[in-house]
């Protein structure tokens, strides 16, 4: 029996991702094909809720996947199924996410290489340092 053809990816994502064990933390999102520099990847959807809702949740797990888009509203992807979703920390990245009317986007720093896990700096999190980093760069902070 063979097997049909691979399913087709959302508009929304510009480049295959494949979600796969990382060596940084868990499952990460590591590029299907090469990545040119500066372009969309792609970006995540999940489900819109309150900052303070966004808080609580926060409290309730260790892996949190949660964005807050600004000071009313925050968007959590923990039942997300876009492979962007298991985009792991560094702290020398090799992608951005930015906010955009509203969607989480993401967007190649660098030409990224087919097999290459895709990283990008978190930033300020709700885990506030008590968590320690393991994306392994050199001078990496130690903490998120």
């Amino acid at each position: 029996m063979t097997a049909g053809p691979a399913p087709a990816r959302p508009a929304y994502q510009k480049f295959a991702v494949d979600v796969a064990p990382s060596a940084i933390d868990g499952q990460g999102a590591f590029a299907a094909e090469p990545i040119p520099p500066r372009l969309k990847i792609g970006e995540i959807r999940g489900e819109s809720i309150s900052v303070a809702e966004a808080r609580i949740r926060a409290t309730r797990s260790e892996r949190i996947m949660i964005v807050e888009l600004s000071s009313r509203r925050a968007i959590d992807f923990s039942k997300s199924v876009d492979p962007m979703r298991y985009t792991n920390h560094s702290c020398q990245p090799n992608a951005r996410l930015c906010i955009r009317q509203g969607r989480v986007e993401f967007y190649a720093l660098r030409a990224i290489h087919a097999g290459e896990e895709i990283t990008v700096n978190y930033g300020e999190t709700h885990h506030e340092g008590r968590l320690t980093c393991r994306c392994g760069a050199a001078g990496c902070s130690g903490r998120l």
